[in-house]
């Protein structure tokens, strides 16, 4: 619903964009935000009724229409935010500019157009002033003009005897008939523009009640896509708990992977230990054999280190007897006992391999 009608001489004198705030109803303090995004507002001049307005169209949203009075007042709060009260639609408007230099412009616009709502109040009233004189002019000369006619007699005679005073009042009769005239159809111009306020009033009202159901519809609207919101962040949260979990997994799967490749690896290793212990083992039996032949050399060599060790002794006597009456001899054996000696260490030794060797296999 357009708040300017086609019809209408209103043009725009200055338009700006900006971000439409309404005051809260209820608490008063806070703002409501009116739009979306910066939408336009401008200025309008009736040249008709001589009246500035600030309209501002939302889509087909009517958000601000605002008729400016002497009596208002343009507040800057902020470097980029300004505000006025609306006494007419019981309400507090907030604009918000992109930039400091619009809001400035938009004060002195609203300076300039408050001033020229005040000179035009100031004319309708002198205009209202004169027109009231002109009818009590007219009023107290009505009766003097009858009373000269019932006392001079008929209007032929009032003519030929009343000279240039008469001809003044009816001029001024004539002029006074032409003002109201025009006042009546000023007064027809005035009801027609009143009927079309209150018209284009219905029209904003309704557009007003259709726009708060509209805001209840997209409150209910806001907080069922909150909550599901909310259900979804919920979700995303367990979702990525899961893929955690799953990441774990993954990590403990790599590590059970590469510690079952070298379990593999040390199988192999084993096997390949086992066959050569088989080989090793297919080995024994000969081992055991040679070890048998070897323990009778042993016993063998034993037996002849006994007929050794009697026959030493028998030589030790004998060298014990002779020891007096042979120096050459005892030297001789003395070597000879050396050399004995070691070939028992030897043979003590090659017996206790042998019995090494034994116990080993």
């Amino acid at each position: 619903i357009s708040p300017v009608p086609p019809y209408s001489r209103e043009q725009p004198i200055f338009t700006t964009r900006a971000h439409v705030f309404q005051i809260d109803p209820s608490t008063k303090k806070n703002w409501v935000p009116a739009s979306k995004q910066a939408v336009t507002v401008s200025y309008f001049y009736d040249s008709t009724r001589n009246s500035y307005r600030i309209i501002s169209v939302d889509g087909a949203k009517v958000i601000i229409n605002s008729t400016i009075t002497p009596n208002m007042t343009f507040t800057k709060t902020s470097q980029k935010f300004g505000q006025w009260a609306d006494s007419r639609a019981n309400t507090v408007f907030g604009l918000g500019f992109p930039s400091e230099q619009q809001l400035t412009k938009f004060a002195e616009k609203f300076q300039e157009v408050k001033e020229a709502a005040k000179l035009a109040r100031d004319r309708s009233q002198e205009k209202t002033e004169t027109s009231s004189n002109h009818s009590q002019e007219s009023g107290r000369e009505t009766p003097s003009s009858t009373r000269a006619s019932s006392v001079n007699g008929t209007d032929d005679e009032k003519a030929s005897h009343g000279g240039p005073a008469e001809a003044h009042l009816k001029s001024e009769n004539d002029k006074l008939k032409i003002a109201l005239a025009q006042s009546s159809s000023n007064v027809k111009k005035w009801e027609t523009e009143l009927q079309t306020l209150r018209e284009s009033n219905a029209r904003l009202t309704t557009a007003l009640q259709e726009s708060a159901a509209s805001i209840e519809h997209w409150k209910k609207q806001f907080s069922a896509c909150k909550e599901e919101n909310d259900q979804l962040r919920t979700k995303i949260e367990e979702l990525e708990e899961q893929c955690n979990e799953i990441n774990k997994e993954k990590e403990r799967n790599v590590q059970l992977s590469r510690r079952l490749q070298e379990l593999e690896t040390e199988l192999q290793d084993k096997e390949l230990e086992l066959e050569e212990l088989r080989k090793q083992g297919e080995i024994i039996p000969q081992l055991m054999s040679e070890c048998e032949s070897v323990s009778q050399q042993l016993q063998a060599a034993e037996e002849k280190n006994k007929d050794l060790e009697e026959k030493v002794r028998t030589l030790r006597t004998e060298v014990e007897e002779s020891k007096h009456r042979q120096t050459n001899l005892k030297t001789e054996l003395k070597n000879f006992l050396d050399v004995l000696d070691g070939k028992i260490d030897e043979l003590h030794d090659f017996r206790q391999g042998l019995s090494k060797l034994g116990v080993d296999n």
